[in-house]
C-alpha cells in the first residue's frame, strides 16, 4: 500500500504551518463565557474529531474557548434522527442530517433560518456548495462534509476487485454481505441496478426496488450503519456498501480491506448543519458552526473523519494524499456517474417507509406472512378454547 497516495487520518500530516486555532475575534467567542449555556448537538457516530489518534478534541476546544457546555449525542441514520426531532422528544440546538433530509425538514417547517451574520467563516464555504438543490435559497444550512457511496471489500474473501453493486446479491458470499440499515441508501442501490431514478417517488418504482431488496435478504448477514466498522475491520464480512470516508478509515485498521467504485449510479451526498425549530440556543449553535469552519479546526476535523471538506481554506491545509484523492474529491468522470438525493414527495416517503418496515420484518416477506397467519390461527384457537371453558364453568355454577 503506497501511503503517499493512500489518504491517512494522521494529524501530523496536516500542513498547518503558522495557522492559529481560530481566526475569528476573541470577543466573538467570549460573549457567553460564565453564563452556564448548554448546547445540544446531534450528529452521526464517528463523525467528529474528539481527541483520538493525535487529533484535537473539537468539543473540548470549543468549550474552552467559549465557556459553552456541549451535550453531544449520536444517531446512526437520517430516518431515526428525523423521527426524534419531529416528535419533540428531545430538544437539540444543532443537527447534521443529509441533503435530502434537510430538504424534507425545510418543507415540513422543522428548521429555523440561520443568521449568517453570526457565521463570518461562511466565507470559506465553496461557492459551488452554496444555495444547493436541497436548500435553494441557502437560508437553513451550512455544508459540513460531502462524499460518495462505494463498496468496501475484504481481499481475503474477494480476490477480484468488484465493479458492481450486484456483488451485494451474490450467493457466493452468503452471510458475508452487509447492507445499509437505512431506507434511502438501500433503496438507491437497488434502484441503481434496476435503472430506476434514485429520486423517484412513484409507488411502482419503489415496489420494484423493494422486491429486489427482498431477493437480497437471504444472503445478507446483517443490516448495519456504525456497526460496519467492527464487522469489516474484524474480518467478519466480505463486502458492504459504505460512504467513501468510512471506507478509508476502515482500511487503516485492516490491511485486507479496499474500496471499489461500482459502475452503476452512486450517491453524491452532502451532510449539512441545521438548527431545529425548537432549538433553545440558536446563537450558540451558529457560533459552533462558525468554530467548525475555522480553517484549522475544519482541517483537523475532515482529516479525522476522512470525508471531503466544503471549506476551501481547510482543504489547502490537507496533505496531498487527501486533497488529491479522486474518491474524496471526485473528478468529472466519477461525478458523471453520481446522483444527489432530493426530497421524495410526501406519498413517496410514506410508501418507502412502509416498504422498508415490511422488508425489515424477520425472514422474507412470504414466510413472515405465513408465520403471522399461523400465529393468528393459534391465538384464535386459544380464544375459542377459553370461551368454551368459560361457558362450561358458568353452566356448572348455574346448576
Amino acid at each position: 500500500r503506497d501511503l503517499h497516495s493512500f489518504p491517512t487520518r494522521r494529524s501530523s500530516d496536516l500542513q498547518l504551518g503558522g495557522v492559529g486555532l481560530a481566526k475569528t475575534s476573541e470577543n466573538y467567542y467570549n460573549r457567553y463565557k460564565n453564563k452556564g449555556i448548554k448546547l445540544h448537538v446531534y450528529n452521526w457516530g464517528e463523525y467528529m474529531a474528539l481527541g483520538s489518534e493525535g487529533h484535537i478534541n473539537i468539543i473540548k476546544e470549543f468549550e474552552k474557548k467559549t465557556g459553552i457546555k456541549v451535550i453531544y449525542s449520536n444517531f446512526d441514520n437520517n430516518e431515526s434522527m428525523y423521527s426524534k426531532v419531529k416528535s419533540n422528544a428531545n430538544s437539540y440546538d444543532l443537527i447534521i442530517p443529509s441533503d435530502y433530509m434537510v430538504s424534507r425538514m425545510i418543507n415540513e417547517g422543522l428548521l429555523k433560518p440561520i443568521n449568517f451574520k453570526n457565521i463570518p467563516n461562511y466565507k470559506y464555504i465553496d461557492k459551488n456548495l452554496k444555495n444547493p438543490s436541497y436548500d435553494r435559497k441557502g437560508l437553513y444550512s451550512v455544508p459540513y462534509a460531502f462524499g460518495i457511496t462505494a463498496l468496501v471489500y475484504n481481499k481475503k474473501f474477494i480476490k477480484k476487485k468488484p465493479d458492481s453493486w450486484k456483488i451485494l446479491w451474490d450467493k457466493k458470499y452468503k452471510n458475508k454481505i452487509l447492507m445499509f440499515k437505512n431506507s434511502r441508501d438501500a433503496f438507491a442501490i437497488s434502484e441503481s441496478i434496476l435503472g430506476i431514478d434514485l429520486n423517484s417517488s412513484r409507488e411502482k418504482d419503489l415496489k420494484r426496488a423493494e422486491k429486489f431488496l427482498m431477493k437480497q435478504k437471504p444472503v445478507v448477514q446483517s443490516y448495519v450503519q456504525d456497526q460496519i466498522f467492527d464487522k469489516m475491520e474484524g474480518n467478519e464480512a466480505a463486502v458492504a456498501p459504505c460512504y467513501v470516508g468510512d471506507g478509508f478509515v476502515m482500511m487503516q485498521t485492516n490491511k485486507n480491506l479496499d474500496i471499489a467504485l461500482p459502475k452503476e449510479t452512486k450517491n453524491l451526498f452532502v451532510d449539512a448543519m441545521v438548527i431545529p425549530k425548537n432549538a433553545k440556543q440558536k446563537i450558540a449553535a451558529e457560533m459552533f458552526i462558525n468554530f467548525l469552519n475555522e480553517p484549522h479546526i475544519a482541517a483537523e476535523n475532515i482529516s479525522y473523519i476522512m470525508y471531503s471538506t466544503p471549506n476551501t481554506a481547510a482543504k489547502k491545509l490537507l496533505p496531498e494524499n487527501q486533497k488529491l484523492n479522486p474518491m474524496l474529491y471526485p473528478d468529472e468522470k466519477i461525478l458523471k456517474s453520481c446522483t444527489a438525493f432530493t426530497a421524495l414527495s410526501k406519498k413517496g416517503n410514506l410508501t418507502m417507509d412502509r416498504l422498508w418496515a415490511q422488508l425489515m420484518l424477520p425472514g422474507n416477506n412470504r414466510s413472515s406472512k405465513i408465520i403471522l397467519f399461523f400465529v393468528i390461527v393459534i391465538l384464535f384457537l386459544f380464544y375459542l378454547r377459553a370461551k368454551i371453558k368459560r361457558k362450561k364453568i358458568l353452566k356448572k355454577l348455574r346448576t
